[in-house]
C-alpha cells in the first residue's frame, strides 16, 4: 500500500501538510501521512465529528490541549488519541514533525442543489471553506488551519 518511510524520504524540505492520504474504495478509515517543516505550526483547531489518533514518525514537536493542559513532546513511536470536540494546537521541533492520523471515514461531501435567497440571487459562494491541500470542507466560517491536514487557509 505505502512505505511511509520512503514518502518522508522522497519529500522536498518545504514540502508540508499530506504526503500521503488512504484512498482506497470501500474503507472505514481515513489515514493521512502529515509533514511540517523545522517551527512550522498547526494553529489551534477542533475536530467537531471525529476522534483522531496521531502517531509521531519522524522529528519531534509538542501538541498543546486547547483545555489548559500541559503540552505533550511529540517523538517517534509516540502516540496519542485526540477525542472529538478537543481543541489542540500542534508545533514541529527542529527538525520537523512527520505523523499518521488515522481516524473513522469521513462522509463524502454531497453536492447539493443550490439553495436562493429569499429576495432572489445566488447563495454565498464556500469555496474559500476548502483546504487548498487535502479538499475538506471545514465547518468554521472563516477557518485559519484545516482541521484534518493543519494546511493553513489562504489569507483573505
Amino acid at each position: 500500500m505505502a512505505v511511509l518511510d520512503d514518502l518522508l524520504a522522497a519529500a522536498e524540505p518545504e514540502d508540508r501538510g499530506a504526503l500521503w492520504q488512504l484512498a482506497q474504495q470501500g474503507r472505514e478509515l481515513d489515514a493521512n501521512l502529515v509533514r511540517l517543516p523545522p517551527g512550522a505550526e498547526v494553529g489551534a483547531h477542533q475536530e467537531d465529528v471525529l476522534d483522531v489518533l496521531l502517531v509521531v514518525l519522524a522529528g519531534s514537536g509538542r501538541l498543546t490541549p486547547g483545555q489548559g493542559g500541559p503540552p505533550l513532546t511529540l517523538t517517534p513511536s509516540t502516540v496519542t488519541w485526540l477525542p472529538r470536540t478537543s481543541r489542540r494546537a500542534l508545533a514541529a521541533g527542529p527538525d520537523g514533525l512527520a505523523y499518521l492520523t488515522v481516524h473513522r471515514r469521513r462522509p463524502g461531501l454531497a453536492v447539493k442543489p443550490a439553495v436562493f435567497a429569499p429576495e432572489g440571487g445566488e447563495a454565498p459562494c464556500s469555496l474559500d471553506r476548502v483546504c487548498p491541500e487535502c479538499g475538506r470542507m471545514s465547518q468554521e466560517s472563516a477557518p485559519k488551519y484545516c482541521g484534518e491536514c493543519g494546511e493553513r487557509f489562504p489569507e483573505r
